[in-house]
């Protein structure tokens, strides 16, 4: 079996000049699957309460709940790199309650790093968890934890990119992260004319998740989203690597189909008299 990846061979992939692939993951399947890809990062996000539960907001996921589905998530990890997100509150309490809440991650989910959203109004947190040998994955940009200060909505995320005149905030910011110890950064919404400008900024690596794109050292893409796994698929032409929806909407109508014509189902073996 191959080595598992870790943060240096990571940052080693950026001085190289090689992309980084992550993909976000919630389940034991997806994640093997993911897997027999050779994906390098397996991101277990906030955004599973959105998009499996039927949650309002990434804001709404809470603690146990990441736990258990970064736990799955680990079942099915061989290699790649196993990343949490922190779930809203505990950095917003205290940066103790931030390394607290880092620590159960590493402890019972059993991950390699935690992403931590609005990490650049919080650089005291991502010193002190990296103190704690928590390995911290800044998030900064606009993203669903700081929509509200940038005056965005979180549903028009998905079309927002920061302004150019925000470049050499961003820059700071970026050069800040990294200062306080943080062993990556997830720039989202860069765009292409402040992305570059940020990953050139700094040494470690870059990556981007909506919003991102090649100009930064890798990205990180929901698997339910690249696969067309949401409902939303059956009905608009969004561009995906397949149609998950369209197949299985088409795999439950041939079952109903089965049963109510009085036909043995696909899979089922049929009951020796």
């Amino acid at each position: 079996m191959a080595a598992k990846k870790t943060i240096a061979d990571l940052q080693q992939m950026k001085d190289d000049g090689r992309k980084i692939v992550g993909v976000v993951v919630w389940d034991y399947h997806m994640t093997c699957i993911a897997e027999r890809a050779g994906v390098d990062i397996l991101s277990v996000g906030d955004s599973v309460g959105v998009n499996l539960w039927g949650q309002v907001s990434p804001l709404d996921v809470t603690m146990e709940q990441m736990l258990t589905v970064a736990s799955a998530v680990r079942q099915g990890r061989s290699t790649a790199l196993l990343s949490v997100d922190l779930p809203y509150g505990p950095l917003q309490e205290s940066t103790t309650a931030a390394v607290r809440a880092g620590a159960r991650m590493m402890e019972e989910a059993g991950v390699d790093m935690v992403k931590l959203d609005d990490a650049a109004d919080h650089p005291q947190a991502v010193t002190a968890m990296t103190e704690a040998g928590i390995p911290v994955w800044a998030q900064f940009g606009i993203t669903p934890h700081t929509a509200a200060k940038y005056g965005v909505e979180y549903g028009a995320l998905a079309d927002t990119t920061v302004s150019p005149d925000m470049k050499d905030r961003l820059i700071a910011e970026a050069r800040t992260l990294e200062a306080a110890g943080a062993a990556m950064l997830d720039f989202t919404n860069s765009g292409p004319v402040v992305g570059p400008e940020v990953a050139a900024a700094v040494s470690i690596p870059v990556i981007g998740g909506f919003g991102g794109g090649p100009w930064l050292d890798g990205r990180v893409r929901l698997l339910h989203a690249a696969i067309g796994y949401g409902v939303q698929n059956l009905d608009n032409e969004i561009e995906t690597y397949a149609n998950v929806a369209r197949v299985a909407l088409d795999a439950v109508t041939a079952l109903t189909e089965d049963v109510r014509a009085g036909r043995q189902i696909k899979g089922a073996a049929s009951r020796k008299s």
